[in-house]
């Protein structure tokens, strides 16, 4: 009773920290609404299946599952015998994918699903699609097509397929997307079998379907039904669902530091505010185990209230949310909002956690408050640091240089991420270290003003020095914000330069074939440029005897197992050369293999061929990590579709194909880069948003406490003749100083990540990349934060100020 009393009596203290639980709640449970709105969810071509029969899965280089190994024809054809025969099943579908693509007035038609939309006619059933008009294709030049492509039965059209431009016959149209084959010509270009759909018979128990497929599966598969089958799905589907988790989980995570932060600096900031208060209960008998049960139990009322407002708020801005991503580009198609019970109980559980983790470290400093604060200023123990304090803030310190210093040597994958920790990292540091240094930056910032006769800036030096720590919790949210300000639009600023002079300088003086429209390009594209590298890609899976010591690896927890990885098929005389593969040193020390040792590859079709190692070369992205010759790759993989062409400067370019463009070194990296850095840009700015935005609430409410907390001294001050004016010019100044001493320490604790991912950059792609600031984005943030501090702080002792007139 007695918390809930002080949550109502002092509802103004707490009323900051309320608004930041309310806020990172709310952005946490829209990001946790997303994401599970985005999970993979069943494609409507398997919707009319009762399960999917799934070779077994395939391992990445680090363990995880990845990617099914196809059966092969031969190993196929029992299985589909078997499952045909499963009580309830009707048929038993070999569902193959290949690339398609209609060509209409000399250009591909736009289909984000084309390396997906070529099918075998039986496929159609899975749905199923309704064959609307026609007949089923028989020959191989025969072709059912959407109704929707606008092709009669009867008329010719082109499709773009892996070999080139072919003339096909449309024989039928369905009432579903795709282009349908005879299963002879769907064969030929994938023979690998990925996929057994069983479709039911009229009032077939699925379950029983999914029990008997599994027994006649045993060990070569798995069996997947009900939700299970959304593991099938579309290259560009999950490439864009891996976007958007991305962006949203930035999101997630720099909510969750920016809450974490502001609320524990907000409650510090009131806790110290009631020294006196907390003082009076120790003279009345109140023990210190009494006092943190007390704060903790404040925080506790108020993490609560803050996490019930802020999962309502979280769930109604969902919508606008959905809506940014969808504009990105990043969201499966069809995508709708569904509110699960998780994200709502893991946002609330987070602003409770929050609020009482960060009412610790105070609930601590309360405790050991003396009976004898009650007769002193409360404002009184705020001068200098304690050990602890110190010791804690060179720690994180000496992290934080660390993981700059890691920011230059990570690996392009993870060197955003290791700029980011640093960053948080330095901004923990700088808030933890403020007081020792606000005091001796506040005396020389004010010291030119000193000399001018005015009282305003002898309080504002006087306030800065005599109360460090209350200047501190006001400087943190101010560092937080300018400090990701600066890291985001920096990080931004910095690729867009880094990216494409890097990759110019790599290809400077060819001439790039790239695809215009299509996935890929085409075996008659490659046959039009036979000069310069033409790289094929496939998955393929390898199968070693030795782990990565080299040692035999019959009896280890991975034996029988294959790993996955992508294997190039090259045309250029050093790499093409049957029955040889060459490694990068990278990729033979994770598959446990040395020169002249043999290896099994499992190619697409399902067989498996042995290769030996030829070379183990350091590794270079230009020529791959596992080299085979072109010719394998194609023989065991028809549908693969090649690479860009890079065409060397004496050589003759064509572009004479639909969907291919050509490039010089300097567009063709422009142009490799921008969707790219489009993407990036928007995710920047949208992380800047929001922890701008979110520091400028933190900052606003911290100055409108500090405000409320002087009103003693405020009343002093104007008894002593101080006008109302200049009261509030104090106030301002005091406020303009605290945030630029924030925001230098924001923009300092950004520069070595800054300037360790400029070096890394630099080393990455063989040029000279410098630091580069967006400074439009750093003004921007550090005048909004003034304003919000000034007009907050303004408005808070103006209020005060007529009360006490009153």
């Amino acid at each position: 009773m007695l918390i809930l009393a002080n949550v109502r009596e002092r509802w103004s203290g707490f009323l900051g920290a309320f608004v930041a639980v309310l806020v990172g709640v709310a952005l946490i449970t829209t990001t946790l609404v997303i994401y599970d709105s985005a999970r993979a969810k069943v494609q409507p071509r398997y919707e009319g299946t009762a399960a999917l029969a799934l070779p077994k899965q395939a391992v990445d280089a680090d363990g995880s599952p990845e990617d099914r190994m196809p059966w092969s024809r031969s190993e196929a054809e029992p299985l589909v015998s078997g499952l045909a025969k499963v009580p309830g099943v009707a048929h038993a579908v070999v569902d193959r994918s290949f690339y398609a693509q209609a060509v209409k007035g000399g250009k591909p038609v736009t289909d984000e699903g084309a390396e997906e939309a070529g099918h075998g006619f039986a496929s159609a059933r899975m749905a199923p699609y309704r064959l609307v008009s026609g007949h089923a294709p028989a020959a191989a030049d025969e072709v059912v097509v959407d109704r929707d492509l606008g092709a009669a039965v009867g008329s010719e059209l082109t499709v773009n397929i892996t070999k080139g431009r072919e003339r096909f016959r449309v024989v039928g149209t369905v009432d579903g997307p795709g282009y349908y084959f005879s299963e002879k010509f769907a064969a030929g270009q994938q023979p690998g079998v990925s996929n057994i759909a069983l479709i039911p018979a009229k009032g077939a128990d699925t379950a029983a379907i999914a029990s008997g497929a599994k027994k006649v599966i045993g060990d070569n598969g798995s069996v997947v039904s009900g939700d299970g089958r959304s593991e099938l799905q579309p290259e560009y589907i999950e490439h864009k669902r891996f976007l958007g988790v991305q962006l949203i989980s930035a999101m997630a995570l720099l909510g969750l530091f920016t809450t974490v932060f502001v609320v524990a600096s907000m409650l510090v900031l009131s806790t110290g505010m009631r020294r006196r208060e907390i003082g009076l209960l120790r003279t009345i008998g109140a023990s210190p185990k009494q006092i943190r049960r007390m704060i903790l139990g404040e925080a506790a009322v108020v993490g609560l209230a803050g996490s019930i407002a802020g999962c309502l708020a979280g769930v109604a801005a969902t919508p606008v949310l959905l809506s940014l991503l969808k504009g990105l580009d990043v969201t499966p198609p069809g995508m709708e909002i569904t509110v699960a019970a998780w994200p709502l109980l893991t946002g609330s559980l987070v602003g409770i956690g929050v609020s009482v983790i960060g009412a610790w470290s105070a609930g601590r400093k309360a405790a050991k408050v003396a009976p004898i604060e009650a007769l002193l200023d409360s404002r009184s123990a705020n001068k200098g640091m304690g050990r602890g304090r110190w010791i804690a803030g060179l720690s994180v310190l000496g992290l934080g240089v660390v993981l700059a210093i890691g920011t230059a040597t990570s690996t392009a994958d993870n060197r955003i991420n290791m700029a980011i920790f640093a960053t948080m990292t330095l901004i923990v540091a700088a808030a933890l270290l403020t007081p020792a240094f606000v005091g001796p930056v506040g005396r020389f910032l004010t010291a030119p003003f000193q000399r001018g006769g005015k009282a305003a800036p002898v309080l504002i030096r006087a306030e800065l020095v005599a109360n460090p720590r209350r200047a501190a919790s006001l400087v943190a949210p101010v560092i937080a914000a300018v400090g990701f300000a600066v890291l985001l639009s920096g990080m931004v600023s910095t690729m867009r330069v880094a990216y494409p002079a890097g990759e110019a300088l790599k290809v400077a003086g060819q001439t790039i074939v790239t695809p215009d429209g299509t996935p890929g390009n085409t075996d008659e594209v490659v046959a039009d440029n036979p000069v310069g590298k033409a790289a094929l890609p496939t998955r393929a899976f390898v199968g070693t005897k030795h782990d990565k010591n080299g040692e035999n690896a019959e009896n280890s927890e991975n034996a029988g197992k294959s790993t996955v990885l992508d294997v190039l098929g090259s045309r250029d005389a050093k790499w093409n050369k049957p029955g040889e593969a060459v490694l990068g040193e990278k990729m033979a020390g994770d598959l446990g293999l040395k020169q002249g040792q043999e290896v099994p590859v499992r190619f697409a079709d399902g067989a498996t061929v042995t290769l030996r190692v030829s070379q183990v070369l350091p590794d270079d992205p230009a020529r791959g990590d596992f080299v085979v010759a072109r010719d394998l790759v194609r023989a065991h993989d028809p549908a693969a579709l090649t690479d860009d062409i890079f065409v060397p400067g004496g050589a003759k370019a064509s572009a004479a194909a639909p969907g291919v463009a050509l490039h010089d070194a300097a567009q063709y990296a422009l142009a490799d880069y921008d969707t790219d850095a489009k993407l990036t840009e928007s995710l920047a700015m949208m992380l800047i948003v929001i922890a701008v935005g979110y520091s400028v609430i933190a900052v606003a409410n911290s100055m409108a406490m500090a405000a409320h907390g002087r009103r003693r001294d405020f009343g002093v001050m104007k008894s002593a003749g101080g006008t109302v004016r200049q009261l509030l010019f104090t106030s301002a100044g005091e406020t303009a100083l605290v945030i630029v001493i924030g925001a230098a320490l924001g923009v300092l604790v950004t520069l070595p990540p800054l300037a360790g991912m400029a070096a890394g950059l630099s080393e990455a792609t063989s040029s000279d990349v410098g630091l580069h600031l967006n400074s439009g984005v750093v003004v921007v943030a550090i005048i909004g934060t003034l304003v919000a501090a000034v007009l907050s702080g303004a408005a808070v002792t103006s209020k005060t100020l007529k009360r006490q007139a009153v």
